[in-house]
């Protein structure tokens, strides 16, 4: 059992600086000796990839809207294991998490007061500090009282324009008796390029990420009281951590109940699999957004997996099964049409029946045509870069069976891009849910074993379909091999 001490990176606002701090933090301590564990609370794909760089083991995500509240600590458990410190970067502002006027409870689902709560851990708050001065002491009054439930150890000053600002801050913060944990000099030469779903991943950002951490990292080294932050870290968490095959066996005897005889085979997760079927997943610039939860599950329900680059790469041979995660194809159209083998082989075997996982870039890659690039035409649709940016959860139900989910049943998932399909599918649709003004939402298509959607779902929060889908990958494999 994991008992791993955490900070909270946590901001009055978005926009004040968090990713920078967290990023540099777990680049600082992990430079002066600690084994630091990377999260990020919510949904964020992009975050993660610099924390893992700073890190040096995959950045994760604590979500509590996506895999429920219940999971959140196992899951921090399971990410924190072999550390001795973990940092977790907030989204937002501390307080803001999802928008529900039915929701009566003091801290909003998903925020980071939420994920501070639940692991016992003391928030650090991060402020940029331009435009304030004597008035921070009442903004940090504020943020240290408005919830019991929530500590604030600590505040980073961020931006500060010169000494006799942060001499003016630092009166403000002991005002209310709030520690000062580091001040940051203004340094525009950190800032990571951006495009319009934020941060430019940092697989894409290659050599220029890298570098980017590593300023980061000095940034922070020098101007925040390390040994402070390690001496204020706790976590009040128990129980045990998540195991992906704890999940798969608990799932899988739930299913083996539940659906038609033989619906469903589970592997002995206690044997190394070597047999099992081939899923590939794509990856590479274009396919960034996927949760490292995701391919634990697939290896734990019996599936090989295999990592490939659609700008380059052949589908691997022996695929039995294909993963197609979120990502930025729009920003990599012509390379992806230019690898024309591959779209012709996904094509093919998607006709032949093989199942296909297809979230967001996956959907767009599968469609008729991207900003008028062919695609691999196995969806009814084409896709163009759309006006405005469609982002929130979506309370879907699956609208009929497929390799993942079946008909009725019900999931929590997340919308963020800014592409849309016109000329509307003719397949059927994946999901149904209701919009924010009521209006009846269809979205997603299916088609021979495909399951494509916008909608980002969390893996760890649905288990049973990863191990459908493993199982549908094995079929298909079986029935290839006795053609």
């Amino acid at each position: 059992m994991v008992n791993c001490p955490a900070v909270v990176i946590a901001a009055p606002a978005s926009g004040s600086g968090k990713t920078t701090v967290a990023t540099g933090l777990i680049g600082a301590l992990r430079r002066v000796g600690h084994r630091v564990a990377p999260f990020k609370v919510g949904p964020d794909y992009i975050d993660p990839g610099y924390h893992g760089l700073a890190a040096g083991r995959p950045g994760r995500n604590l979500d509590p809207v996506l895999v429920g509240a219940e999971r959140v600590v196992p899951l921090y458990q399971h990410g924190a294991r072999d550390c001795d410190l973990a940092v977790v970067e907030g989204v937002m502002g501390l307080f803001d998490g999802r928008i529900d006027e039915n929701h009566a409870g003091p801290v909003a689902e998903g925020s980071t007061a939420q994920v501070a709560s639940l692991l016992g851990a003391p928030v650090v708050l991060v402020v940029d500090a331009r435009g304030h001065s004597q008035s921070l002491a009442a903004l940090l009054h504020g943020f240290a009282t408005f919830d019991s439930s929530v500590r604030l150890g600590g505040v980073i000053l961020n931006r500060v324009g010169s000494e006799r600002h942060d001499q003016v801050l630092r009166a403000a913060c002991d005002r209310v008796g709030i520690p000062v944990l580091g001040s940051l000099p203004r340094m525009t030469e950190l800032e990571v390029p951006s495009r319009h779903l934020g941060l430019i991943p940092a697989v894409e950002h290659g050599t220029a990420a890298t570098a980017a951490v590593s300023a980061m990292t000095d940034l922070v080294a020098a101007h925040v009281d390390l040994r402070g932050i390690a001496a204020l870290a706790r976590s009040t968490v128990d129980g045990p951590a998540w195991d992906p095959a704890d999940a798969v066996r608990v799932v899988g005897a739930q299913l083996q109940s539940s659906e038609a005889p033989g619906a469903v085979r589970i592997p002995d997760t206690d044997a190394v699999v070597s047999s099992g079927p081939l899923i590939a997943m794509a990856g590479g610039p274009a396919f960034t957004f996927g949760y490292a939860e995701h391919r634990e599950l697939l290896l734990a329900a019996g599936a090989r997996v295999v990592v490939f680059d659609p700008l380059r790469d052949e589908l691997p041979s022996g695929t039995a099964g294909l993963v197609l995660p979120g990502g930025f194809p729009e920003e990599h159209a012509p390379e992806l049409a230019a690898n024309t083998e591959l779209l012709t082989a996904v094509a093919e075997q998607a006709r032949r029946g093989m199942p296909v996982h297809a979230e967001c870039a996956g959907l767009l890659y599968l469609t008729r045509s991207l900003d008028g690039h062919p695609m691999a035409g196995v969806i009814d649709a084409d896709a163009e870069f759309g006006p405005r940016l469609t982002l929130g959860y979506r309370d879907a139900v699956a609208l009929a069976d497929s390799p993942l989910w079946r008909a009725g049943e019900r999931v929590c998932g997340h919308e963020f891009h800014r592409t849309r399909l016109i000329a509307a599918a003719s397949d059927a649709p994946a999901w149904g849910w209701h919009g924010s003004d009521g209006a009846r939402v269809r979205e997603g298509a299916l088609v021979h074993q495909v399951h494509a959607s916008y909608l980002h779902t969390h893996p760890a929060g649905n288990p049973e379909a990863t191990t459908r889908f493993v199982a549908a990958a094995a079929e298909y494999a079986g029935a290839r091999a006795s053609r």
